[in-house]
Protein backbone atom coordinates (compact mmCIF):
# COMPACT_ATOMS: atom_id res chain seq x y z
CA UNK A 1 0.00 0.00 0.00
CA UNK A 2 1.03 3.56 -0.74
CA UNK A 3 2.30 4.94 2.37
CA UNK A 4 1.77 9.03 3.78
CA UNK A 5 4.68 10.91 2.79
CA UNK A 6 5.28 14.46 2.36
CA UNK A 7 3.31 14.83 -0.66
CA UNK A 8 0.51 13.59 0.92
CA UNK A 9 0.92 16.85 3.68
CA UNK A 10 1.01 19.00 1.16
CA UNK A 11 -1.82 18.10 -0.63
CA UNK A 12 -3.99 18.95 2.34
CA UNK A 13 -5.67 22.14 1.76
CA UNK A 14 -8.11 21.74 4.50
CA UNK A 15 -8.02 19.04 7.60
CA UNK A 16 -11.32 19.34 9.25
CA UNK A 17 -12.37 17.07 12.54
CA UNK A 18 -15.52 16.13 13.45
CA UNK A 19 -16.46 16.86 17.26
CA UNK A 20 -18.61 13.55 18.53
CA UNK A 21 -19.19 10.53 16.07
CA UNK A 22 -18.67 7.30 18.43
CA UNK A 23 -22.17 6.17 20.08
CA UNK A 24 -19.35 5.38 22.98
CA UNK A 25 -17.61 8.92 23.16
CA UNK A 26 -21.27 10.41 23.36
CA UNK A 27 -21.91 8.68 26.40
CA UNK A 28 -18.77 9.57 27.99
CA UNK A 29 -19.09 13.25 27.31
CA UNK A 30 -23.39 12.65 27.90
CA UNK A 31 -24.51 13.93 25.05
CA UNK A 32 -25.56 12.69 21.48
CA UNK A 33 -25.27 15.04 18.58
CA UNK A 34 -28.43 15.31 16.44
CA UNK A 35 -26.04 16.67 13.63
CA UNK A 36 -22.65 16.76 13.07
CA UNK A 37 -20.58 19.48 13.84
CA UNK A 38 -16.83 20.50 12.77
CA UNK A 39 -13.81 22.60 13.45
CA UNK A 40 -10.73 23.08 11.50
CA UNK A 41 -7.15 22.32 11.97
CA UNK A 42 -4.47 24.13 10.06
CA UNK A 43 -2.51 22.19 7.82
CA UNK A 44 0.83 23.42 9.22
CA UNK A 45 -0.72 20.72 11.93
CA UNK A 46 -0.35 18.01 10.00
CA UNK A 47 2.75 15.59 10.70
CA UNK A 48 4.27 12.07 10.07
CA UNK A 49 4.49 8.78 11.87
CA UNK A 50 7.80 8.44 13.96
CA UNK A 51 7.67 12.58 14.91
CA UNK A 52 7.49 13.85 18.21
CA UNK A 53 4.77 16.00 19.00
CA UNK A 54 6.05 19.19 21.84
CA UNK A 55 3.52 19.38 24.53
CA UNK A 56 3.96 23.42 24.96
CA UNK A 57 5.69 24.86 27.74
CA UNK A 58 3.63 25.71 30.70
CA UNK A 59 0.56 22.75 29.60
CA UNK A 60 -0.26 19.82 31.24
CA UNK A 61 -3.01 19.21 29.52
CA UNK A 62 -1.85 17.06 25.72
CA UNK A 63 -4.97 15.42 25.16
CA UNK A 64 -4.75 12.44 22.20
CA UNK A 65 -7.66 11.19 20.34
CA UNK A 66 -7.02 8.13 17.70
CA UNK A 67 -8.94 8.40 14.82
CA UNK A 68 -9.63 7.66 11.46
CA UNK A 69 -8.44 9.97 8.61
CA UNK A 70 -10.55 9.92 4.89
CA UNK A 71 -8.55 11.90 2.40
CA UNK A 72 -10.92 13.29 -0.88
CA UNK A 73 -9.89 11.67 -3.95
CA UNK A 74 -11.66 13.89 -6.17
CA UNK A 75 -13.38 17.49 -5.92
CA UNK A 76 -17.21 17.64 -3.56
CA UNK A 77 -19.25 20.09 -3.91
CA UNK A 78 -23.05 19.08 -3.04
CA UNK A 79 -22.83 16.07 -3.43
CA UNK A 80 -25.57 13.23 -2.07
CA UNK A 81 -24.93 10.46 0.55
CA UNK A 82 -24.99 7.64 -2.01
CA UNK A 83 -22.22 9.64 -4.31
CA UNK A 84 -20.16 10.59 -1.44
CA UNK A 85 -17.43 7.78 -0.67
CA UNK A 86 -16.63 7.68 -4.20
CA UNK A 87 -14.91 11.11 -3.60
CA UNK A 88 -12.84 9.75 -0.85
CA UNK A 89 -9.32 8.50 -2.19
CA UNK A 90 -7.99 6.42 1.44
CA UNK A 91 -8.28 6.59 4.76
CA UNK A 92 -5.50 6.20 7.33
CA UNK A 93 -4.90 6.57 11.10
CA UNK A 94 -4.73 10.04 12.58
CA UNK A 95 -4.63 11.10 16.00
CA UNK A 96 -5.81 14.32 17.10
CA UNK A 97 -3.60 16.17 19.26
CA UNK A 98 -4.48 19.02 21.39
CA UNK A 99 -3.72 21.31 24.73
CA UNK A 100 -7.05 21.58 27.04
CA UNK A 101 -5.17 24.45 28.70
CA UNK A 102 -5.39 26.97 25.72
CA UNK A 103 -9.61 25.49 25.21
CA UNK A 104 -11.02 28.89 27.09
CA UNK A 105 -9.26 31.20 24.49
CA UNK A 106 -10.53 29.53 21.92
CA UNK A 107 -14.40 30.13 21.77
CA UNK A 108 -14.67 26.92 20.43
CA UNK A 109 -12.58 27.47 17.25
CA UNK A 110 -10.26 25.05 18.76
CA UNK A 111 -7.38 26.80 16.80
CA UNK A 112 -5.11 27.67 19.87
CA UNK A 113 -5.96 24.19 21.98
CA UNK A 114 -5.68 22.09 18.81
CA UNK A 115 -3.79 23.69 15.89
CA UNK A 116 -0.45 23.47 17.19
CA UNK A 117 2.80 22.16 15.12
CA UNK A 118 2.70 18.17 14.67
CA UNK A 119 -0.87 18.31 16.81
CA UNK A 120 -2.03 15.94 13.75
CA UNK A 121 -0.15 12.95 13.05
CA UNK A 122 -1.44 10.49 9.62
CA UNK A 123 -0.27 7.26 8.14
CA UNK A 124 1.45 5.53 8.52
CA UNK A 125 0.14 3.45 4.97
CA UNK A 126 -3.19 4.77 3.41
CA UNK A 127 -5.80 2.13 2.62
CA UNK A 128 -7.47 2.49 -0.52
CA UNK A 129 -11.41 3.76 0.01
CA UNK A 130 -12.38 1.45 -2.83
CA UNK A 131 -10.94 -1.57 -1.00
CA UNK A 132 -12.93 -1.18 2.16
CA UNK A 133 -16.75 -1.26 3.55
CA UNK A 134 -16.52 2.49 5.47
CA UNK A 135 -18.69 0.69 7.79
CA UNK A 136 -16.14 -2.11 8.39
CA UNK A 137 -13.19 -0.16 9.92
CA UNK A 138 -11.81 -0.83 13.34
CA UNK A 139 -9.56 1.90 14.99
CA UNK A 140 -7.17 1.12 18.18
CA UNK A 141 -4.60 3.29 20.82
CA UNK A 142 -2.23 2.53 22.09
CA UNK A 143 -0.50 4.20 25.23
CA UNK A 144 2.58 3.39 25.93
CA UNK A 145 1.83 0.05 24.75
CA UNK A 146 -1.20 -0.08 26.44
CA UNK A 147 -3.98 -0.77 24.66
CA UNK A 148 -6.51 2.32 25.46
CA UNK A 149 -9.39 2.76 22.69
CA UNK A 150 -10.53 -0.26 20.57
CA UNK A 151 -13.78 0.40 18.47
CA UNK A 152 -15.46 0.06 14.95
CA UNK A 153 -16.91 1.77 12.29
CA UNK A 154 -20.37 -0.38 12.73
CA UNK A 155 -22.95 1.77 14.72
CA UNK A 156 -21.05 5.55 13.91
CA UNK A 157 -23.68 8.54 14.79
CA UNK A 158 -22.48 10.06 11.16
CA UNK A 159 -21.59 7.32 8.43
CA UNK A 160 -18.32 8.51 6.84
CA UNK A 161 -20.70 9.40 3.57
CA UNK A 162 -22.55 11.36 5.19
CA UNK A 163 -19.92 13.78 6.79
CA UNK A 164 -18.44 14.27 2.84
CA UNK A 165 -22.00 14.98 1.99
CA UNK A 166 -22.75 17.31 4.46
CA UNK A 167 -19.32 19.79 4.46
CA UNK A 168 -19.95 19.47 0.16
CA UNK A 169 -23.29 21.07 1.18
CA UNK A 170 -21.93 24.86 1.90
CA UNK A 171 -17.51 24.13 0.55
CA UNK A 172 -16.24 22.48 -1.56
CA UNK A 173 -14.06 19.30 -0.83
CA UNK A 174 -10.63 19.05 -2.44
CA UNK A 175 -7.90 16.51 -3.70
CA UNK A 176 -6.06 15.90 -0.87
CA UNK A 177 -8.07 17.60 1.79
CA UNK A 178 -8.04 15.24 5.37
CA UNK A 179 -11.30 14.92 7.07
CA UNK A 180 -10.42 13.23 10.88
CA UNK A 181 -14.24 11.59 11.66
CA UNK A 182 -14.23 11.68 15.69
CA UNK A 183 -12.51 9.41 18.33
CA UNK A 184 -13.85 6.92 20.37
CA UNK A 185 -14.10 6.49 24.41
CA UNK A 186 -10.86 6.34 25.85
CA UNK A 187 -8.78 9.32 25.14
CA UNK A 188 -7.07 10.59 27.54
CA UNK A 189 -3.82 12.64 28.07
CA UNK A 190 0.28 11.80 27.44
CA UNK A 191 2.71 13.69 29.30
CA UNK A 192 6.57 13.55 27.98
CA UNK A 193 7.88 10.77 27.09
CA UNK A 194 4.98 9.10 26.44
CA UNK A 195 4.64 7.11 22.92
CA UNK A 196 1.42 6.73 21.52
CA UNK A 197 0.23 4.59 18.30
CA UNK A 198 -2.84 4.52 16.48
CA UNK A 199 -3.73 1.75 13.83
CA UNK A 200 -6.82 1.36 11.41
CA UNK A 201 -7.68 -1.57 9.56
CA UNK A 202 -10.54 -3.36 8.58
CA UNK A 203 -12.18 -5.60 11.10
CA UNK A 204 -11.63 -8.62 9.45
CA UNK A 205 -8.06 -7.60 9.78
CA UNK A 206 -7.11 -8.10 6.12
CA UNK A 207 -6.23 -4.89 5.64
CA UNK A 208 -4.15 -2.39 8.04
CA UNK A 209 -2.64 1.10 8.37
CA UNK A 210 0.06 -0.11 10.61
CA UNK A 211 0.75 1.79 13.77
CA UNK A 212 1.31 5.68 13.50
CA UNK A 213 3.80 6.20 16.02
CA UNK A 214 4.21 9.66 18.23
CA UNK A 215 6.57 10.59 21.13
CA UNK A 216 5.46 13.24 23.26
CA UNK A 217 8.35 15.73 24.07
CA UNK A 218 8.48 18.50 26.84
CA UNK A 219 8.43 22.37 25.36
CA UNK A 220 10.69 24.50 26.53
CA UNK A 221 9.80 28.00 25.30
CA UNK A 222 6.86 29.99 27.20
CA UNK A 223 4.44 31.70 25.30
CA UNK A 224 4.79 35.40 25.12
CA UNK A 225 3.15 37.58 27.46
CA UNK A 226 1.14 39.22 24.97
CA UNK A 227 -1.55 36.26 24.01
CA UNK A 228 -3.38 34.02 25.90
CA UNK A 229 -1.57 31.56 28.62
CA UNK A 230 -2.11 28.15 29.43
CA UNK A 231 -4.65 27.66 32.62
CA UNK A 232 -6.28 24.57 33.51
CA UNK A 233 -8.84 23.70 36.14
CA UNK A 234 -10.91 20.44 36.94
CA UNK A 235 -13.37 20.54 34.47
CA UNK A 236 -10.60 20.73 31.62
CA UNK A 237 -8.84 17.67 32.91
CA UNK A 238 -11.93 15.71 33.75
CA UNK A 239 -12.87 16.63 29.85
CA UNK A 240 -9.32 15.98 29.08
CA UNK A 241 -8.97 12.47 30.99
CA UNK A 242 -12.23 11.19 30.32
CA UNK A 243 -13.32 10.98 34.10
CA UNK A 244 -12.84 12.70 37.40
CA UNK A 245 -11.45 9.33 38.26
CA UNK A 246 -9.04 8.80 35.46
CA UNK A 247 -7.76 12.66 36.21
CA UNK A 248 -7.15 11.46 39.87
CA UNK A 249 -9.98 13.91 41.05
CA UNK A 250 -12.32 12.98 43.93
CA UNK A 251 -15.87 12.24 42.91
CA UNK A 252 -18.21 15.12 42.66
CA UNK A 253 -20.58 13.41 44.92
CA UNK A 254 -18.16 12.11 47.22
CA UNK A 255 -19.25 14.50 49.97
CA UNK A 256 -23.17 14.08 49.09
CA UNK A 257 -23.57 10.15 49.89
CA UNK A 258 -27.26 8.74 50.49
CA UNK A 259 -26.06 8.46 53.96
CA UNK A 260 -25.79 12.15 54.19
CA UNK A 261 -28.16 13.66 51.74
CA UNK A 262 -31.07 11.78 53.72
CA UNK A 263 -29.44 12.91 57.06
CA UNK A 264 -29.56 16.44 55.32
CA UNK A 265 -33.48 16.08 54.14
CA UNK A 266 -34.60 15.12 57.57
CA UNK A 267 -33.83 17.88 58.92
CA UNK A 268 -35.15 22.33 58.53
CA UNK A 269 -32.51 24.93 56.90
CA UNK A 270 -34.00 26.88 60.56
CA UNK A 271 -31.77 23.75 62.32
CA UNK A 272 -29.03 23.10 59.78
CA UNK A 273 -28.21 27.09 59.61
CA UNK A 274 -27.98 27.53 63.27
CA UNK A 275 -25.63 24.99 63.24
CA UNK A 276 -23.71 26.93 60.70
CA UNK A 277 -23.65 29.50 62.98
CA UNK A 278 -21.93 28.15 65.43
CA UNK A 279 -19.31 27.41 63.23
CA UNK A 280 -18.76 30.80 62.70
CA UNK A 281 -20.71 30.51 58.99
CA UNK A 282 -22.91 33.47 58.97
CA UNK A 283 -22.97 34.35 55.04
CA UNK A 284 -24.37 30.74 53.89
CA UNK A 285 -27.60 31.93 52.80
CA UNK A 286 -28.97 32.43 49.11
CA UNK A 287 -31.43 35.00 50.02
CA UNK A 288 -34.63 37.08 48.14
CA UNK A 289 -36.01 34.37 45.92
CA UNK A 290 -38.72 32.29 45.79
CA UNK A 291 -39.49 28.80 44.87
CA UNK A 292 -42.00 27.42 42.68
CA UNK A 293 -42.16 24.33 44.22
CA UNK A 294 -42.37 25.59 48.21
CA UNK A 295 -43.76 22.32 49.29
CA UNK A 296 -40.45 20.43 48.06
CA UNK A 297 -36.66 19.67 49.75
CA UNK A 298 -34.12 19.67 47.94
CA UNK A 299 -30.78 18.65 48.57
CA UNK A 300 -27.76 18.15 45.93
CA UNK A 301 -24.62 19.36 44.54
CA UNK A 302 -23.89 22.89 43.15
CA UNK A 303 -22.83 22.98 39.43
CA UNK A 304 -22.74 26.88 38.43
CA UNK A 305 -23.18 29.29 35.64
CA UNK A 306 -22.43 32.96 35.42
CA UNK A 307 -23.88 35.26 33.96
CA UNK A 308 -21.73 38.99 33.29
CA UNK A 309 -23.59 42.47 31.94
CA UNK A 310 -24.49 42.33 28.38
CA UNK A 311 -21.88 44.44 26.19
CA UNK A 312 -23.13 43.62 22.43
CA UNK A 313 -20.17 42.90 21.09
CA UNK A 314 -19.44 40.37 23.67
CA UNK A 315 -22.72 39.12 23.47
CA UNK A 316 -21.60 37.98 19.51
CA UNK A 317 -18.66 36.03 20.35
CA UNK A 318 -20.45 34.50 23.83
CA UNK A 319 -24.10 34.53 23.68
CA UNK A 320 -25.07 32.77 20.48
CA UNK A 321 -24.54 28.66 19.06
CA UNK A 322 -23.55 25.91 22.34
CA UNK A 323 -23.09 29.01 24.73
CA UNK A 324 -21.97 28.70 28.47
CA UNK A 325 -25.90 28.63 29.45
CA UNK A 326 -26.41 26.00 27.28
CA UNK A 327 -23.26 23.83 27.95
CA UNK A 328 -24.01 24.06 31.61
CA UNK A 329 -27.97 22.96 31.30
CA UNK A 330 -26.38 20.03 29.13
CA UNK A 331 -24.29 18.47 31.37
CA UNK A 332 -26.05 18.98 34.67
CA UNK A 333 -26.28 15.33 36.12
CA UNK A 334 -28.97 13.68 37.88
CA UNK A 335 -29.16 14.99 41.72
CA UNK A 336 -26.94 18.32 41.10
CA UNK A 337 -28.65 22.23 40.84
CA UNK A 338 -27.65 24.23 38.95
CA UNK A 339 -27.23 27.61 40.56
CA UNK A 340 -26.54 30.54 38.47
CA UNK A 341 -25.57 33.90 39.15
CA UNK A 342 -27.41 36.93 37.75
CA UNK A 343 -25.81 40.06 39.76
CA UNK A 344 -29.95 40.18 41.40
CA UNK A 345 -30.30 41.14 37.64
CA UNK A 346 -34.42 41.15 37.37
CA UNK A 347 -35.16 42.83 33.94
CA UNK A 348 -34.72 40.08 31.68
CA UNK A 349 -34.54 35.83 31.64
CA UNK A 350 -32.13 33.57 32.79
CA UNK A 351 -33.83 30.67 32.23
CA UNK A 352 -37.24 29.72 30.07
CA UNK A 353 -39.22 26.41 29.78
CA UNK A 354 -37.13 24.69 27.43
CA UNK A 355 -34.05 24.61 29.24
CA UNK A 356 -35.49 24.42 32.18
CA UNK A 357 -37.07 20.96 30.61
CA UNK A 358 -33.84 19.95 29.76
CA UNK A 359 -32.73 20.24 32.83
CA UNK A 360 -35.48 18.02 34.33
CA UNK A 361 -35.19 14.96 31.87
CA UNK A 362 -31.39 14.94 32.70
CA UNK A 363 -32.23 14.67 36.28
CA UNK A 364 -31.31 17.85 38.37
CA UNK A 365 -32.93 18.42 41.24
CA UNK A 366 -33.48 21.91 41.01
CA UNK A 367 -32.83 25.42 38.95
CA UNK A 368 -31.71 28.73 41.22
CA UNK A 369 -31.12 31.65 40.17
CA UNK A 370 -31.01 35.60 41.51
CA UNK A 371 -32.31 36.39 38.20
CA UNK A 372 -35.76 36.42 36.28
CA UNK A 373 -37.54 33.23 35.28
CA UNK A 374 -39.23 33.10 31.53
CA UNK A 375 -42.04 30.91 30.07
CA UNK A 376 -43.09 31.43 34.13
CA UNK A 377 -46.00 29.68 33.86
CA UNK A 378 -44.93 26.29 31.64
CA UNK A 379 -41.62 26.44 34.24
CA UNK A 380 -44.08 26.56 37.57
CA UNK A 381 -45.63 23.45 36.11
CA UNK A 382 -42.71 21.23 36.04
CA UNK A 383 -41.36 19.29 38.74
CA UNK A 384 -38.58 20.62 38.74
CA UNK A 385 -38.18 23.24 41.67
CA UNK A 386 -37.22 26.58 40.33
CA UNK A 387 -35.67 29.50 42.56
CA UNK A 388 -36.26 32.73 40.98
CA UNK A 389 -35.99 36.58 41.64
CA UNK A 390 -39.27 37.04 39.44
CA UNK A 391 -41.50 36.40 35.99
CA UNK A 392 -39.56 38.58 33.15
CA UNK A 393 -40.94 38.02 29.56
CA UNK A 394 -37.04 39.15 28.38
CA UNK A 395 -34.44 37.13 27.04
CA UNK A 396 -31.18 36.71 28.33
CA UNK A 397 -29.82 39.29 25.67
CA UNK A 398 -31.09 42.16 27.30
CA UNK A 399 -29.17 42.21 29.97
CA UNK A 400 -27.11 38.93 30.20
CA UNK A 401 -24.27 37.39 28.69
CA UNK A 402 -23.55 33.24 29.60
CA UNK A 403 -20.18 33.47 30.33
CA UNK A 404 -18.45 31.04 32.19
CA UNK A 405 -19.43 27.76 34.25
CA UNK A 406 -18.40 25.37 36.68
CA UNK A 407 -16.39 28.62 38.74
CA UNK A 408 -16.92 29.90 41.75
CA UNK A 409 -19.65 32.83 41.38
CA UNK A 410 -22.19 35.07 44.12
CA UNK A 411 -26.11 34.25 44.17
CA UNK A 412 -28.32 36.22 45.89
CA UNK A 413 -26.32 37.75 48.37
CA UNK A 414 -23.60 34.23 49.24
CA UNK A 415 -20.77 32.59 47.67
CA UNK A 416 -21.50 29.21 45.71
CA UNK A 417 -18.89 26.53 44.41
CA UNK A 418 -18.84 23.73 42.30
CA UNK A 419 -19.66 20.87 44.82
CA UNK A 420 -20.95 22.55 47.61
CA UNK A 421 -24.11 21.36 48.84
CA UNK A 422 -27.15 23.10 48.92
CA UNK A 423 -30.09 22.45 51.12
CA UNK A 424 -33.22 24.28 49.92
CA UNK A 425 -36.93 24.01 52.17
CA UNK A 426 -39.84 26.41 52.71
CA UNK A 427 -37.53 28.51 54.85
CA UNK A 428 -34.78 29.37 52.44
CA UNK A 429 -31.74 27.76 50.46
CA UNK A 430 -28.44 27.33 52.68
CA UNK A 431 -24.75 26.48 50.90
CA UNK A 432 -23.16 24.07 53.03
CA UNK A 433 -19.23 23.12 52.37
CA UNK A 434 -18.50 19.61 51.68
CA UNK A 435 -16.28 18.93 54.37
CA UNK A 436 -18.50 20.15 57.29
CA UNK A 437 -21.87 18.66 55.57
CA UNK A 438 -22.07 15.01 57.41
CA UNK A 439 -20.86 16.67 60.76
CA UNK A 440 -23.50 19.82 60.50
CA UNK A 441 -25.98 16.98 59.74
CA UNK A 442 -25.49 14.88 62.51
CA UNK A 443 -25.98 18.00 64.94
CA UNK A 444 -28.81 19.09 63.45
CA UNK A 445 -30.62 15.52 63.55
CA UNK A 446 -29.60 15.82 67.68
CA UNK A 447 -30.50 19.61 67.81
CA UNK A 448 -33.96 18.88 66.48
CA UNK A 449 -34.21 15.96 68.60
CA UNK A 450 -34.03 18.31 71.44
CA UNK A 451 -36.41 20.33 69.81
CA UNK A 452 -38.93 17.70 70.23
CA UNK A 453 -38.44 17.46 74.51
CA UNK A 454 -38.86 21.31 74.55
CA UNK A 455 -42.10 21.45 72.55
CA UNK A 456 -43.71 18.47 74.58
CA UNK A 457 -41.97 20.43 77.97
CA UNK A 458 -43.46 23.86 76.81
CA UNK A 459 -47.03 21.98 75.74
CA UNK A 460 -46.98 20.93 79.49
CA UNK A 461 -46.78 24.47 81.05
CA UNK A 462 -42.94 25.05 81.85
CA UNK A 463 -41.25 28.29 81.36
CA UNK A 464 -38.68 28.50 78.35
CA UNK A 465 -36.43 29.48 81.15
CA UNK A 466 -34.02 27.57 81.58
CA UNK A 467 -35.56 25.37 79.22
CA UNK A 468 -34.73 26.50 75.88
CA UNK A 469 -31.72 26.03 75.53
CA UNK A 470 -31.24 23.27 78.12
CA UNK A 471 -29.42 24.50 81.23
CA UNK A 472 -27.70 21.46 83.08
CA UNK A 473 -31.04 20.79 85.27
CA UNK A 474 -33.09 20.01 81.94
CA UNK A 475 -30.21 18.72 80.05
CA UNK A 476 -30.95 15.99 82.65
CA UNK A 477 -34.39 15.85 82.54
CA UNK A 478 -34.20 15.23 78.79
CA UNK A 479 -31.19 12.58 78.87
CA UNK A 480 -33.60 10.77 80.79
CA UNK A 481 -36.37 11.37 78.69
CA UNK A 482 -34.60 9.94 76.08
CA UNK A 483 -33.44 7.20 76.96
CA UNK A 484 -36.85 6.41 78.16
CA UNK A 485 -37.54 7.11 74.31
CA UNK A 486 -34.52 4.20 73.15
CA UNK A 487 -36.16 1.83 75.19
CA UNK A 488 -40.16 2.00 73.91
Amino acid sequence: MEQVNDDTLAAARKVIAVHINYPSRAAQRGRTPAQPSYFLKPSSSLSLTGTAVERPSGCELLGYEGEIAIIIGKAARRVGVEDAWSHVAAVTASNDLGVYDLRYADKGSNLRSKGGDGFTPVGPALIPADAVDPAKLRIRTWHNAELVQDDTTEDLLFPFARLVADLSQLLTLEEGDIILTGTPAGASVAVPGDVLEVEVGTTDGALSTGRLTTTVTEGTTAFADFGAQPKADDLQREEAYGSREAAGLPAVGSALSPEVKAKLESVCTATLSSQLRKRGLNNVSIDGLTATRPDRKVVGLARTLRYVPNREDLFKTHGGGFNAQKRAIDSVNEGEILVMEARGEKGTGTIGDILALRAQVRGAAAIITDGGVRDFSAVAAMELPTYYSNPHPAVLGRRHIPWDMDITIACGGTTVQPGDIIVADSDGILVIPPAIAEEVADDSIAQEREEVFIAEMVEQGHSVDGLYPLNAAWRAKYEEWEAGKAND
